[in-house]
């Protein structure tokens, strides 16, 4: 994969996602944008909790999915990641359009009408984190599942934006992990 083509989804993402679930609500739920995007709540304190969650979650996840037991499993999409030696704007960007995008559809759309739970283990599985060719991801998707379940219950009492913020910080966390990986990998050759 090619960084470019990984912006052109990440714009997809960003703008095509949104469009599909708020047209959608429009239609069909009677829901305007307005209404759906919250966009009065973006500045809440809720959003900066969202990024505080979004960071904690990556982070024990991040420590556990660290482990050798996982390696097998997680290397293939760390090189994925690490091959394309994206920048921290390239990380900051397809952060929030996964964060945007997704949540607007999932957590306002496809929520809306099969619920918190088949749309959670949806959204993980669509990211192929539930494979049994795979059970070592399959545990990290597992443990994934509870983290969007919690954005599911939030988007009640703590908005739209609260989910966008986690969603965006949990990825941003996870992309700058790598480089540290990176870094910690160079430094080990280099001492031998």
């Amino acid at each position: 994969m090619s960084k470019l083509r990984l912006y052109l989804l990440g714009l997809v993402t960003l703008l095509a996602f949104p469009a599909l679930a708020l047209t959608v609500l429009y239609f069909f739920a009677g829901k305007t944008p307005l209404h759906v995007l919250q966009l009065g709540r973006a500045l809440h304190i809720n959003t900066f909790y969202g990024f505080l969650w979004g960071i904690v979650f990556a982070l024990i996840s991040g420590k556990i999915f660290s482990h050798p037991f996982f390696e097998d499993d997680m290397n293939q999409q760390k090189k994925i990641l690490l091959n394309l030696r994206l920048t921290f704007i390239d990380k900051a960007f397809l952060s929030f359009c996964a964060g945007f995008g997704e949540e607007v559809l999932f957590r306002s759309g496809v929520q809306h009408w099969f619920g918190i739970w088949v749309t959670s283990v949806f959204f993980i599985a669509i990211h192929g984190y539930l494979n049994p060719k795979k059970w070592k991801l399959s545990i990290y998707g597992l443990f994934l599942i509870p983290f969007i379940v919690s954005l599911g219950y939030a988007l009640g009492p703590l908005g739209l934006w609260f989910c966008i913020a986690a969603h965006m910080s949990y990825d941003l966390v996870i992309f700058l992990s790598l480089k540290e990986e990176e870094e910690q990998v160079f430094f080990r050759k280099v001492k031998v």
